[in-house]
């Protein structure tokens, strides 16, 4: 049990220490980070019985609904949620960068907790693939989605950068879980498609610790 529960957690944290260490110029406090992974975790619960009374409803039955709908707009549009409302205006968010490690941190804690239940149904054999699939991918969107809220709070476009950090993510995952649905030789797309979402993400990374140097803009949010 303790070999499968750490093999759950163990992706998660390691790649939220990476995005957290990514951070040069001044750490976030960890205390706020851990409580947003936590919260991220605690997401996934509402979420599947959401998700279950849609199955057992017969809603949103067809596989694009469920990979855009059930999956894609639901899971980002609370993480979204999350940090828009709980992080945006916090005044520990005071550089572009921060977006991505907030995100992150909610994305992971969703990802940990979702990898840690299905483990526990499945068995510690799908460890390796749940790691380098479902908990990157969602660490990726994440990352996506914190580019742009950094912008959005950072630059005067705050409208349109809001709306990138929510659409893309979802547009993402939803592609994502598509492919999944409807592939019988899932692996030929799914190996190209999340090769160019580490590279974008990764390039998201870099670009927003290249925006430290931005003019600061007080109020963002009584601006968006």
């Amino acid at each position: 049990m303790l070999t499968l529960i750490s093999s759950g957690i163990a992706p998660g944290v390691a790649l939220l220490s990476y995005f957290y260490l990514k951070d040069e110029y001044e750490t976030e406090p960890l205390s706020i980070v851990l409580r947003t992974f936590v919260i991220g975790a605690l997401l996934v619960f509402p979420i599947m019985f959401i998700q279950y009374v849609f199955h057992v409803e017969g809603i949103a039955a067809p596989k694009i609904a469920r990979a855009f709908f059930l999956s894609g707009l639901l899971e980002e549009f609370v993480k979204w949620f999350i940090v828009y409302f709980f992080i945006y205006d916090h005044h520990e968010f005071d550089e572009p960068y921060d977006g991505i490690v907030y995100s992150a941190s909610v994305s992971l804690g969703f990802a940990t907790m979702e990898n840690i239940l299905y483990l526990l149904a499945n068995g510690v054999e799908f460890a390796v693939t749940r790691a380098l699939l479902p908990v990157s991918s969602h660490a990726l969107f994440a990352v996506i989605m914190g580019f742009y809220f950094g912008k959005a709070k950072f630059t005067i476009k705050k409208r349109r950068y809001l709306f990138l950090s929510f659409f893309l993510p979802f547009l993402l995952h939803g592609t994502y879980d598509f492919i999944l649905l409807t592939q019988e030789k899932w692996s030929y797309y799914m190996v190209p498609f999340m090769l160019l979402l580490w590279w974008s993400a990764l390039r998201k990374v870099k670009q927003a610790k290249g925006l430290h140097d931005y003019d600061r803009i007080p109020s963002a949010k009584s601006q968006a």
